[in-house]
This record gives C-alpha cells, sequence and structure tokens, in this order.
C-alpha cells in the first residue's frame, strides 16, 4: 500500500439522506465512507426512528434524540439537519437543498414524498443531474408497492429462511432467521453500487437518474445459487441446518471443550482432515473417496469423524488443522471477534470524538482504498449541524437559521 493522496473517492459529492432505521442509512452510510458530504435530515423532536432501537449509549447525551446503537452503526461520515418537511417551508427548504445535491436516497412508502413536492418528478424539474434513489420493500410498482416491509418479514418472503434452520427430523427443526438484518443490508449495498453507476453514467451523459431500489428484487437475487440451481430445475432447497449442501465434511463438530467449524471443500483438505484425525485411510472408502460421494453419505461420514473430534479439546484440534491446511475456526462469541489478533491487526474498531463529549469505539468502513481512505466521523447527535450545512450548502445567514428555527421549520444547533 502506498500513502497516496488525501483525495476521498466522492470529494465533492453531495448526499442528501432522507432515510430511516437500515437499508436507505445503509446505503447513505457508504457512501459517506467513500467520501461524499452526506447530510441527513430528520424528524425534529424525534428524529431517525433507529435512535429508539437497540441499548443507548452509557449516558444521556445533550439534545433531543437517543444515540443507540442501532443509529450509530448505520450513520457514521454524516451531518444531521432537523427540517420538518411537512410544512411548506421545511419542503422548500428541502427542494433548496436537493437543487444543490448530487444523491437523494430515500425510503418512505411508494408515493408518499410526492404530497411534499419531494418526488423525483419534482425535484428532477429543478435539478436534472439528481441521482434519486428511492429504498423501498416491494418496488415502484406491483400489488404490494404501498405494502410496508420489515426484514422479518422480507427473509420469510423471499426464500431465505426456507433454507436456513435445522432440517425437518431433527431436534429444534424449523425455519430460521439470520440475527443480522440481512435483507436490509443487502438492499443498502446493492442501492449503493447502484447511485455509483448512475453518478458515472451522469459524467457522460449530463443527466441524473431514478433509482428503484427494492428491497424485494435485492433479497431475491441474494439467493444467488440456490436460487439458480431451483431455476435450473431443480428442487427447492431445503433447510441443511449447519451443513453445507454441496461439501463434506463441512459443519460444525463438537469438541470436549466447545465447538469448531471445520470446512473440508475438497479432496486435498479432506485427506488432509483424516491425517489429523487420524483415520489416514478414510479417503479410500469408497463412500468418501469424492466430494459427491461424501455430501451423499455424510451421516455415514460423520458417524466416523465426530467421536473423533469430541475426543479433543478445541485448542488441540485449531493448530493441528491449520498446520495441515484445513478451514477451521471457533465460534467466536462477539467479545472473541474484537479480541481476534487478526481483528486487533486490521483495526475493524476505531475510536472517534462524540459530540457528547465522548471518544466512543465505532467500526469502521470495510472499504480498503490504497489512494482513497474512507474517513471515519461519529454518527451526528439529532440536528447537530443544522446551522452549519444551511449556511454552507443555502448560504443562509444566523438571522435567517433563526427565523427558521423560531417557526419550528427546523431544529438543532
Amino acid at each position: 500500500m502506498t500513502a497516496g493522496p488525501s483525495r476521498t473517492a466522492l470529494d465533492g459529492i453531495r448526499v442528501l439522506d432522507l432515510s430511516r432505521v437500515l437499508a436507505g442509512p445503509w446505503c447513505a452510510q457508504l457512501l459517506g465512507d467513500l467520501g461524499a458530504d452526506v447530510v441527513k435530515i430528520e424528524a425534529p423532536g424525534r428524529g431517525d426512528d433507529a435512535r429508539e432501537l437497540g441499548v443507548a449509549m452509557e449516558a444521556p447525551t445533550a439534545g433531543p434524540g437517543r444515540d443507540s446503537n442501532f443509529f450509530l452503526a448505520c450513520n457514521r461520515n454524516k451531518r444531521s439537519i432537523a427540517i420538518d418537511f411537512a410544512t411548506p417551508e421545511g419542503a422548500e427548504l428541502v427542494r433548496s437543498l436537493a437543487r444543490r445535491a448530487d444523491v437523494l436516497v430515500e425510503n418512505f412508502k411508494a408515493g408518499t414524498l410526492q404530497r411534499y413536492g419531494l418526488d423525483y418528478a419534482t425535484l428532477q424539474k429543478i435539478n436534472p443531474r439528481l441521482v434519486y434513489c428511492s429504498v423501498t420493500g416491494f418496488g415502484q410498482d406491483g400489488p404490494y408497492a404501498r405494502r410496508p416491509a420489515y426484514d422479518f418479514v422480507m427473509q420469510a418472503m423471499t426464500g431465505m429462511m426456507s433454507s436456513c434452520g435445522v432440517p425437518d427430523g431433527q431436534p429444534g427443526a424449523s425455519p430460521m432467521r439470520t440475527a443480522i438484518p440481512a435483507t436490509d443490508l443487502v438492499t443498502g449495498y446493492q442501492a449503493s453500487v447502484a447511485v455509483l453507476g448512475a453518478l458515472i453514467q451522469r459524467g457522460i451523459s449530463g443527466r441524473g437518474q431514478f433509482i428503484d431500489a427494492a428491497m424485494l428484487d435485492a433479497s431475491v437475487a441474494f439467493n444467488v445459487h440456490l436460487a439458480q440451481g431451483f431455476l435450473l430445475g431443480g428442487a427447492a432447497p431445503t433447510r441443511q441446518g449447519n451443513n453445507n449442501p454441496i461439501a463434506a465434511p463441512s459443519g460444525v463438530f463438537r469438541t470436549a471443550d466447545g465447538w469448531l467449524v471445520i470446512a473440508a471443500g475438497n479432496d486435498r483438505q479432506f485427506a488432509s482432515l483424516c491425517g489429523v484425525l487420524g483415520c489416514a485411510d478414510l479417503p479410500r472408502d469408497p463412500r468418501f473417496d469424492s466430494n459427491g460421494h461424501r455430501v451423499a453419505a455424510r451421516v455415514d461420514l460423520h458417524a466416523v469423524i465426530e467421536p473423533l473430534i469430541a475426543a479433543q479439546a478445541s485448542a488441540h484440534w485449531l493448530p493441528l488443522l491449520e498446520a495441515a491446511q484445513v478451514p477451521a475456526t471457533r465460534i467466536n462469541t462477539m467479545d472473541q471477534v474484537f479480541d481476534d489478533p487478526q481483528v486487533r491487526h486490521r483495526k475493524m474498531v476505531v475510536e472517534v470524538e462524540h459530540a457528547s463529549g465522548r471518544r466512543i469505539p465505532v467500526l469502521r468502513s470495510a472499504l480498503n482504498m490504497s489512494d482513497s481512505p474512507a474517513p471515519c466521523s461519529a454518527p451526528p447527535q439529532l440536528g447537530q449541524h443544522t446551522s452549519e450545512v444551511l449556511a454552507q450548502w443555502l448560504a443562509l445567514e444566523p438571522a435567517e437559521i433563526d427565523s427558521l428555527r423560531s417557526a419550528a421549520v427546523v431544529e438543532g444547533s
């Protein structure tokens, strides 16, 4: 890696973030990680709904709105401005900001912002270069377009849960959701990629465009090879628990004092695993001499290797498996994750100065670019940058901002 210049990838790009909770804020945060000036527009008095979700910071912070772990995770590298755009003056203020923006991200239900004159058709007329990204559950049209969407519902609806969980016939059998809100996150990632593509295209055509970022679309696509296998005439995938349906042995195995994930994904790794376990002849068994055979005979294979693995502690097996180049790891708890030497080496946690005056730990961006390093500023308090943004973007004088504040159009410092 070279030192490189300090310019960020999206230096000079202005983003208005009208979104709340997760999918939209995640998209806007990624743009902020790339160096865009992201201004988050929040409702006065309460702010983003995510401020009320999860665990709050240990001590109360000055000003309205909580600083929850959920909010902190999705809103680094942003500035917050509190505007009541349900008022005519507030809506006009947002239109003025949109006139000077490069990107707008929102995740209201389809058609909601039209009543405030903040829809794409209206804003495109005053700023033809605007890239307008609308994140919704089901898209802008179709029979479900007006429905609200939540990650849990979307995981069930798009097939993810049908392939996740303990298989039928085993104790605890049931469909299972992922602990992280996968459908929100993948939608945010997809939306940010679309925004970057639209910005590149704008550099050619000079025109912005509308992005219809639907959680349904992103989540169905996220089924990847499972969906493609079905489309090619295969059966609908079923729950496999912790077993990899296309490789064996590849799953979770009990040791004398815990659990290991061991993923011997090819014949060489299987032979190496057998050498470590003291059953070097096993790869010559016709039931186990190829990955396809091992997948078909997974139950028989596990009956052989599970007692061997369970006879020793995890600390016994891990160095042996690493030396044999067999992919394996403990199942880390979150405290163990952040105590892991490689995670610490990669500096995935950084301390930043929060507006409360405290230094707080936050996750850094995972975007590692040699010449355009990602910034990392603390997620904002509600309305923390109201005056600053109105002065910088709209050249409003302090008296004009005070007048808006007195009329309850804006809030914050």
